[in-house]
């Protein structure tokens, strides 16, 4: 289980980083066109503060295109590049053609066929975009379910994005993914509970601890 921040921006970056509980960065076209700068320029970026994996999605719309962003995106990222790939006819494609060089991802996945064609593609990741399919399709812990089945033998995992809540969080868990990217705002708020702060704040006024000096 892995937990991943959706995001291209760096202070959101900075900061979920410094928590150290954060495994990488994901990113979409869509994250990177609210960059005031290149594409390239966000993403040396965030490769210089994330030490884990980072999701780059490709734009092209062939299968030579594709392979040859792929290693664009390489260049830029290295051995932390983890290539999207919409779960289109184009993109199955050319995930059966990077996967020898390239750690693949199948994106927009919204059934368990594409699911299954994923794992057969040699995908490392399937993306199931969870709160999406929950409007489009009425229940995504259908779904979810459904495409954790059809991966349990095989070696692609299953990743849930289109986290809008804590509870879409967990249900998607609870539904068999094994990865989640979560915008910051609800991963940021993951450690959070009422019933914790106020168990603090009781062993505070009313408990002892060893004597310690936090700025010696």
């Amino acid at each position: 289980m892995s937990l991943y921040l959706d995001s291209a921006i760096l202070d959101e970056i900075k900061e979920a980083f410094s928590w150290g509980w954060v495994s990488g960065v994901t990113t979409n076209p869509a994250l990177l066109g609210k960059s005031e700068v290149k594409p390239e320029e966000r993403l040396k970026a965030i490769a210089n503060l994330v030490d884990g994996e980072i999701f780059y999605q490709l734009m092209a719309e062939t299968p030579e295109g594709m392979y040859l962003e792929a290693h664009r995106a390489r260049d830029i990222l290295g051995k932390k590049l983890v290539v999207k790939i919409p779960a289109t006819a184009v993109g199955f494609r050319s995930c059966a053609r990077l996967t020898p060089e390239f750690s693949c991802a199948m994106t927009a996945v919204y059934s368990p066929a594409q699911a299954l064609l994923a794992t057969e593609s040699g995908a490392r990741y399937v993306i199931v975009y969870f709160n999406r399919a929950a409007s489009l399709m009425g229940d995504a812990d259908l779904l979810t379910s459904a495409c954790s089945q059809v991966l349990a033998d095989g070696l692609t995992e299953l990743m849930a994005a289109s986290i809008k809540s804590i509870d879409d969080a967990v249900s998607a868990v609870k539904a068999g993914a094994m990865h989640l990217t979560l915008p910051f705002d609800v991963l940021k708020t993951l450690p959070e509970n009422d019933l914790t702060r106020e168990s603090v704040l009781e062993f505070s006024k009313t408990g002892k601890g060893i004597n310690y000096q936090e700025h010696p």
